[in-house]
């Protein structure tokens, strides 16, 4: 149902979610670990560093974000890892550390450049992979307290983690999802002519919230000619009768992301409205059928691409048309590996989730997005949430 109803009436039937899926448990981060290690020594590494951020909260369960002093994991091939910190913060570290490691400390005055060499000296590590979201500044610090230490990027080994999901990952993510999915349905029930887009907003953290998450970690909705912007425009848009509505949203649960976009109109759509937006659907779907165990991601890019084609749309990103990739990883962030992208030869396996979100946009008039995300079996693609319906009924 699209209006009909209100913002406390619906805000006032949300209910929590009971049964939250579990956290990830130490054992499941210890494998990530002897997995990274496995990476390492495939492409010729003797150690790797993880900065503060969702990386080293991936590997420890530690979820400090990046400052201007090294916080970081320094893992070699064998025995326990090193956890490297300011020494004024070794009773916060001591508080969520959740597994054995060899903690170094250094004080302000003192150099964690130099305190990470020495680790890799007593190592005797020759070559060091280097999380790419560590600052420049820190990486080239090493670099120089450690000049016969080889520095290379650590994109395939931490990807080739964080890219693949266990069923754990997926069970947090599908309840992330389909709570979004009925945020998504009430903030629907609630649209009037003139209500602000800011008030769609509000409701949809505050719903995030009466379901069982923190709120919503990001959220777009945009009326009429601002859903040609695919991420829209700084402006508080005000819904008038027949305009196209899209509202991009999700939340978080244990530490996983939810991501979910729906597009819809608000009265009686024009059959130019309706002729993009089925053909938006039918890309989504070829998208979909074209995830397949050992397809490159690319080739999901090009089927979605494929049937715009056909109808008469793009080519390439030109307008109308899909102007950006055809989706993204998700997990821990909104946006990860893999991508599908044009070129991406990245191998699809199971464990990999994506967003599935072809967007079609007419310049200056309307754009349509309908965004699922999907994770990869053994059989092939399974969606996290049922496809919109239809532009007048998208929730069935």
């Amino acid at each position: 149902m699209i209006g009909g109803s209100d913002y406390a009436t619906e805000l006032s039937a949300i209910r929590p979610w009971t049964d939250i899926a579990p956290a990830i448990s130490v054992v499941e981060r210890l494998g990530r670990i002897e997995k990274a290690r496995r990476l390492m020594a495939e492409s010729g590494a003797d150690a790797l560093i993880v900065g503060a951020g969702t990386s080293l909260n991936y590997f420890t369960g530690i979820g400090w974000g990046m400052i201007e002093r090294l916080v970081a994991m320094v893992l070699p091939l064998k025995g326990e890892p090193y956890l490297v910190c300011p020494a004024f913060e070794a009773g916060s570290l001591e508080a969520v550390r959740i597994m054995d490691a060899r903690i170094r400390l250094w004080e302000e005055h003192e150099s964690p450049s130099e305190l990470v060499a020495q680790i890799l000296q007593d190592e005797n590590c020759k070559v060091l992979a280097i999380d790419p979201a560590l600052p420049f500044g820190m990486a080239s610090g090493i670099g120089k307290a450690a000049p016969s230490v080889t520095l290379q990027d650590a994109t395939l080994i931490i990807d080739g983690c964080r890219s693949v999901k266990s069923p754990a990952e997926i069970a947090i993510m599908k309840q992330a999802m389909q709570m979004t999915l009925e945020v998504h349905r009430r903030a629907a029930r609630i649209l009037h002519v003139g209500i602000k887009a800011s008030t769609v907003h509000t409701f949809i953290n505050e719903a995030h919230k009466a379901i069982g998450s923190n709120g919503s970690t990001f959220c777009a909705v945009q009326f009429g000619r601002s859903t040609a912007f695919p991420h829209g425009l700084p402006q508080d848009d005000v819904l008038a009768e027949n305009d196209v509505v899209l509202v991009d949203t999700g939340c978080l649960v244990q530490g996983y992301n939810s991501d979910l976009t729906r597009t819809y109109i608000f009265g009686t759509p024009t059959s130019e409205q309706q002729r993009i937006w089925d053909i938006e659907k039918e890309a989504q779907l070829a998208a979909f059928a074209a995830a397949k165990i050992g397809a490159s991601c690319g080739s999901v890019d090009d089927a979605a691409r494929a049937v715009l084609e056909r109808h008469g749309l793009g080519p390439d990103y030109q307008l109308p048309g899909l102007p950006h990739r055809t989706g993204h990883g998700i997990g821990m962030t909104i946006h990860e590996a893999p991508y599908l992208v044009r070129g991406n030869k990245t191998v699809l396996q199971a464990g990999m989730c994506a967003s599935n979100e072809p967007m079609i946009v007419v310049p200056e008039q309307f754009g349509i997005r309908l965004e699922d995300h999907f994770y990869m079996t053994e059989q092939g693609a399974e969606w996290f949430t049922e496809p919109s319906f239809s532009m007048t009924q998208p929730f069935g």
